[in-house]
């Protein structure tokens, strides 16, 4: 009589339960968060807060900043970004050597000067234009307090003369000597003042068949930095 008892309401107790779940909807049971008690929480760290010219970590307050980078093969063109003011140079194509110049607060002009190329071989032999003479004055007539951002894309070193490499010697650059054909280079300099001592200033890069990132090309380089703005 009793395991009759037992199996009854075994029975009982089993037709109960398959009746509630067939009743309830499965989204109360999924609600009820049964299926994610065994999960452990996910912790998000914040998205981070972009810095000017993409730094990794703010100037401090009362600075610049800046960044210059070096084109990279065809595709990869030079870029000057200044207080997040980004110039991006596209040449299609023909070598050039670029210098932007800033005074105080104001991106004043930029200019651009051929070096060598397939396409600038042709120009060059037919246009008696001095470009290293340009350059030259372009940076001679930079008024004192004046910051000079410059940079390679392809090569800057074929057309540019002795006297304009001293020019930009004399501005500071340990490299423009060394400046082979192709070679990646990135420079900032300061006329009439000072750059502290331990920002980045200058970086070269050569071509080397062994290494090129690019076919006939090196790797693109990059200088960044913040820069008091009481110095200018």
């Amino acid at each position: 009589v009793r395991l009759t008892g037992l199996l009854l309401t075994s029975l009982a107790a089993w037709y109960l339960g398959f009746f509630i779940a067939a009743r309830v909807p499965q989204t109360t049971i999924s609600n009820a968060g049964f299926q994610g008690i065994r999960k452990k929480p996910v912790l998000r760290a914040p998205v981070p807060k972009r810095q000017k010219c993409d730094h990794w970590s703010p100037c401090p307050p009362g600075n610049y900043a800046y960044r210059i980078l070096s084109g990279g093969g065809k595709e990869k063109m030079a870029k000057i970004c200044f207080e997040d003011e980004l110039v991006i140079f596209n040449f299609h194509g023909a070598a050039q050597q670029i210098y932007r110049l800033l005074s105080g607060q104001h991106l004043l002009k930029f200019r651009f000067f051929p070096g060598f190329s397939n396409w600038t071989v042709i120009r060059c032999v037919t246009d008696s234009t001095d470009h290293s003479g340009e350059m030259m004055s372009f940076i001679r007539n930079a008024q004192e307090g004046t910051l000079l951002l410059m940079a390679t894309h392809d090569d800057g070193s074929t057309l540019l003369k002795n006297d304009a490499k001293k020019l930009v010697e004399e501005l500071g650059s340990r490299e423009i000597m060394n400046l082979k054909f192709r070679s990646s280079w990135v420079f900032i300099a300061a006329k009439g003042f000072k750059l502290p001592d331990d920002i980045q200033k200058e970086k070269i890069n050569h071509s080397d068949q062994k290494t090129n990132r690019y076919n006939g090309w090196p790797a693109e380089i990059q200088i960044e930095g913040c820069i008091p703005r009481n110095l200018i």
